[in-house]
Parts: structure tokens; sequence; C-alpha cells
């Protein structure tokens, strides 16, 4: 019997022909192989709504599917708190908006369908497996993971990314964007920039072997 596999997805960012066909490419196994995305499913992208719906879809065929609560939307949900809502709009949120505006009869103020607003509240700010730490953005150099952060976990880029800090188990993480994915001893990093023209980056482990689409014509 084969044994079961994790996958690990990067930022999507609403890139949702990238995210369908990378999970046509990778052959999850939904009743047996676990699923995790790390966060940062909205803003910049074309199909931030898509992304949402699509992703619900892949929780609902399976209870291997798990979703990592990213910066951006814990921006979103501040916006709909009407907390810092300039924040959220200047990275990239207006383009969530639209997303979500251009399903709605003309005149309808906008609104989020409840599975979406109980996606948003449902994510997680990391898991632990059972030789790494996942997470959105990295963990504080120095602290238990009991003693972490939300906002370190959603946020934290450099004094995270420049530690050779060795934490109890390796980090798996997305939110700072590099060309290819970053392998260290102490962490791995898998946002490739997918909203920038570049690749969405998956982790298939315990083999350790990445899978990736590039953007559409590049």
């Amino acid at each position: 019997m084969e044994k079961a596999r994790t996958f690990i997805i990067g930022d999507i960012h609403g890139c949702l022909d990238m995210l369908k066909r990378l999970m046509d490419k990778i052959d999850w196994r939904p009743e047996k192989d676990m699923l995790i995305f790390l966060g940062d499913y909205i803003d910049r992208g074309p199909n931030s709504k898509g992304v949402v719906d699509y992703i619900l879809e892949l929780r609902g065929s399976s209870s291997h599917a798990e979703c990592l609560m990213g910066n951006h939307e814990a921006m979103f949900l501040d916006y709909l708190s009407d907390r810092e809502t300039g924040l959220f709009l200047v990275n990239g949120g207006g383009q969530t908006i639209l997303s979500y505006q251009k399903e709605m009869p003309e005149g309808q103020s906008f609104f989020l369908p409840p599975d979406h607003i109980a996606f948003f509240n449902s994510l997680k700010p990391f898991i632990e497996l059972e030789n790494y730490y996942v997470v959105h953005a990295g963990l504080r150099p120095g602290l238990e993971i009991d003693k972490q952060s939300v906002e370190d976990m959603i946020w934290i880029r450099g004094a995270f990314i420049d530690s050779d800090f060795p934490f109890k188990k390796r980090v798996i993480f997305g939110h700072t964007p590099f060309p290819e994915p970053v392998v260290m001893d102490n962490k791995i990093g898998l946002d490739t920039g997918a909203v920038y023209g570049n690749k969405l980056t998956c982790l298939e482990l315990p083999e350790m072997r990445f899978h990736f689409v590039k953007a559409s014509g590049s």
C-alpha cells in the first residue's frame, strides 16, 4: 500500500488558473494525502473569489485539506471589520473586491457569501507535522512554538529569513517571494511569486519533491 503524502502549496494571490494546473499535476489523493495551503489566497491576482471557491470545493471533498492564515487574509478581515481599510486596499485588495463584485447583481453592494466568511474565520496560524512546522510567514527565532505570536506567524520577514536559528523542527513557509524555492537547514520557502509572473510551487513530503507551474506566457 502506498504511504500517505503531504502536499504544501505556496502563495496563490488570486491566480486560479495556476492553482488548477498545479492541482492537476500533483496527483493528490483526497482520501489519503494531506494538502496544506500556506495562505495569501487573495489580492493582487485576477480571481480571488474563484480561488476561495475552488479551495472550498477541495476541502469539501477531503478531511485532509488544511488552510493557513496569511497576512492578506488578516488584512481582509480587518477591512471587513472597518479596521485598517486602507492597508488592505493598497496591498492589492481592490482586485479582491472586484472579483466578488463581478458575480453580484447590478446595484448590489459588496458582500461575502456565508461560506467564504466561515472560510476566512477558520484559517489556522500554523500546523505542526512530525518533522516540520508549517506557517505562512515564519517564526520568531529563540521562541518555542507555543510562545510565538500570530502577528509574527503571518507577517515576519527579515528576522526569520536571515536567521540560522535551529528550530526544533524545520519551518516551511511562504509570504516572502523568491525566484526559486528556498531550501536551508532550518527552513523551506515556497512563495515563488506566482502573481508576479513567475510560478506557483508545491512541496511534496516526505520525498522533498518540488512541483511547479509557470504563469501563462512566461
